[in-house]
């Protein structure tokens, strides 16, 4: 790990102003950054620990939604009555990542903006546009198995790692699918946020009518990435489903919300070939890259087996 300079902030403007300086970062958990700064993967010149901010706290908003300071634990996220009663997907997304000693100090901000696993990101005797601009992407010809198929270019094919995503110096609000950057030739610079801005909280809607349901396809059953995720939320009558909402993990650049098979799945049976049909809108545009060709069929099996469960004709 290379020398860096450590200061413990204590108020909002001044963790700002600190890093806003060349080569800054904040850290929190640290659950990410301190792993990568062991490989010399990050390489800050200064850290801003912002462990002291009051940014730990959930509560209502006005509109009956919630607001997650950004500090706040996982564990402590997905344990919360409110979060349970109200966003139960989120609660289960949370626990499906990790482990728990992890998920102690893993922050609701760090969770959004950790890094990808991609194996030749840390790697680091192999060509990586995310770490090194220009150098390659190894993963297009390499073992790719865990990596996007979904919105990448011929320069990133790195998925976004979080089970649990969503998400203010100048205050100003972000919809979480334009937090992330799409790689295109830039695969290195993977959020909107600028230099000093930190993410103070995440602002939840009131929960849509429907039941809520994750489900996660991984290599083992705990401590391990998703290979593919789905999110779901469905309200339905009797036969068919009244509104959708759907999003996948695994697969892209970022939590990958897909309006294909939300259009899809409105006003459609509660059957087996509605949910087949919708799955095969999302994964359309879906390119394999070799070892993770297996990922598009498991995206859509693992679609159908959510759709199937939250709305109860298994």
């Amino acid at each position: 790990m290379k020398p860096f300079h450590y200061e413990r902030s204590s108020d909002i403007s001044s963790a700002c102003a600190v890093a806003a300086r060349p080569a800054s970062k904040f850290v929190a958990g640290g659950t990410n950054l301190i792993d990568l700064m062991k490989l010399e993967i990050e390489t800050p010149a200064q850290i801003v620990d912002i462990n002291a901010l009051p940014l730990d706290g959930i509560e209502e908003t006005t509109e009956q939604g919630l607001r997650i300071g950004a500090l706040v634990t996982n564990s402590a996220l997905a344990a919360d009555m409110n979060v349970r009663r109200k966003y139960p997907l989120l609660s289960q997304a949370i626990l499906a990542g990790a482990s728990g000693q992890l998920r102690n100090k893993a922050t609701t901000g760090g969770n959004l903006l950790q890094r990808t696993r991609c194996p030749y990101f840390y790697d680091t005797t192999k060509p990586c546009n995310k770490r090194q601009p220009g150098s390659g992407c190894a993963a297009l010809e390499g073992l790719n198995r865990m990596n996007a198929v979904l919105g990448v270019s011929d320069n990133c094919i790195a998925a976004h790692p979080s089970d649990m995503a969503a998400a203010d110096g100048v205050t100003r609000t972000i919809p979480i699918d334009g937090l992330y950057r799409a790689p295109g030739d830039t695969p290195n610079i993977e959020t909107v946020l600028q230099p000093g801005e930190l993410i103070k909280s995440v602002v939840l809607p009131p929960p849509p009518l429907g039941r809520q349901i994750y489900r996660k396809v991984r290599d083992r059953a705990s401590y391990a990435f998703a290979l593919v995720s789905v999110a779901a939320i469905v309200a339905h009558d009797k036969n068919h489903v009244q509104n959708a909402r759907v999003a996948f993990g695994g697969i892209s650049y970022k939590p990958w919300r897909s309006a294909e098979a939300e259009s899809t799945l409105s006003g459609a049976s509660l059957t087996r070939l509605s949910y087949d049909a919708a799955g095969t809108a999302a994964l359309k545009n879906a390119r394999g890259y070799g070892h993770n060709n297996f990922k598009i069929p498991l995206a859509r099996r693992t679609l159908r087996a959510a759709l199937a469960e939250v709305t109860g004709t298994i």
